[in-house]
């Protein structure tokens, strides 16, 4: 009998010691932040997918985290003010833009030296560079991935019309905020990452928050009236980031019902705790980040998401206009069995613009790449 209740009870004291491990591990590695609460962000993702990838001759990538908590307290920060800027200091840009008008950060004479004495006893990891630039279908150079449980024709939706068009306005036609707000990059472009390096800040100025700004940027100066959101919708809690959003948009499609587009900018998780893959490309002479838009099909039929398809043409114009102006830009469209609040309006999409290590140069620089094509799609007779 005593040898039938151990059989019983050692798999499930096994199970239970494996658990506390990994929790303990996680939490761990978290409290070297200084962005957000570690048991939140550790109970996201023992619950939420990691993103397993694996090599072949095209590199697959899972969807970002779906938040899996709708029961969380759903009061989030106030939103800021339209086309609130991004605070820098305007004496650390160069005065030697690259790519037309874009403004590259200056690295200060030995401030990769001090960065690498700041973490003198750490073990440090390589970052991997490589470039993405075949899915599994494609027409015409333009690349898609797709997962999803319908078959597509990217020849005929590159024909159709888009689900909106913009009018001739003053008021906000397009709206940029990012459900996980504290995603950061690296800062150097090194080769390496220590062991203490954490993805995550609240300083807008450092996390996807300056990617957007680009793009709002090369929008607002183009005449497209466009909101930058940076409400930390992931912090102080990491799970119910999608419901937290999905107030905001709400809140901004109220009062501005002319805006037809809504981006939610975001940067991928490529790699483990000792081995990072950044995607990366060049244009101008300069390198940035690769980016890879994401579109959602309709795959449970709901009443909400009926017009999915209006948003995967928009992300294949994105797609074919960005492969002529700036080869190798995109990774390709990754259209999935999703939603991600992409159910708002016509012009909806997520955008992952590199992983989290490239660094924040190679991704402010694809943003204001991205902002340019958007012009073009968005504006194609100018």
């Amino acid at each position: 009998m005593r040898e039938k209740r151990l059989k019983r009870i050692l798999p499930v004291v096994a199970s239970v010691i494996v658990t506390i491990t990994g929790l303990t591990c996680t939490v761990t590695k978290l409290y070297s932040s200084d962005t957000a609460l570690p048991i939140d962000i550790a109970a996201a993702e023992i619950t939420l997918p990691v993103g397993d990838r694996h090599y072949s001759e095209a590199v697959e990538y899972s969807a970002p985290h779906e938040d899996t908590d709708s029961s969380v307290n759903k009061e989030s920060a106030e939103a800021v003010p339209v086309n609130a800027e991004v605070s820098e200091d305007k004496e650390e840009r160069s005065s030697q833009p690259a790519e037309g008008d874009f403004q590259p950060s200056v690295v200060k004479a030995g401030e990769k030296d001090e960065y690498d004495r700041e973490h003198e006893g750490e073990e440090k990891y390589p970052v991997d560079e490589f470039t993405v630039t075949e899915g599994n279908i494609s027409y015409n150079g333009v690349q898609v991935k797709n997962t999803a449980s319908a078959d597509i024709d990217i020849r005929a939706e590159l024909e159709g019309e888009l689900g909106f068009e913009l009018e001739d306005t003053d008021e906000p036609q397009v709206l940029i905020y990012h459900t996980h707000t504290s995603e950061s990059y690296l800062t150097y472009d090194t080769g390496y990452f220590y062991e203490s390096f954490f993805p995550r800040t609240t300083d807008c100025s450092e996390n996807v928050c300056a990617v957007g700004e680009e793009i709002a940027e090369q929008l607002n100066r183009q005449g497209i009236v466009t909101i930058h959101d940076t409400t930390l919708h992931d912090y102080p809690s990491y799970s119910g980031a999608y419901d937290r959003s999905l107030e905001t948009i709400n809140r901004y499609l109220e009062k501005y019902p002319t805006i037809k587009v809504v981006l939610d900018i975001h940067r991928d998780g490529i790699g483990t705790d000792t081995e990072k893959h950044k995607p990366v490309f060049t244009a101008g002479g300069r390198k940035g980040a690769q980016v890879m838009l994401l579109s959602g099909y309709n795959y449970d039929d709901s009443d909400e998401f009926r017009d999915w398809e209006y948003n995967l043409r928009f992300a294949l114009k994105i797609q074919e206009k960005a492969a002529e102006l700036y080869p190798d830009m995109m990774r390709p469209v990754n259209f999935s069995d999703f939603m991600y609040n992409m159910n708002v309006n016509t012009g909806s999409l997520l955008i992952e613009v590199g992983s989290e290590s490239n660094t924040l140069e190679e991704a402010r620089y694809s943003g204001f790449l991205l902002g340019r094509v958007l012009c073009e799609v968005l504006r194609p007779e100018q």
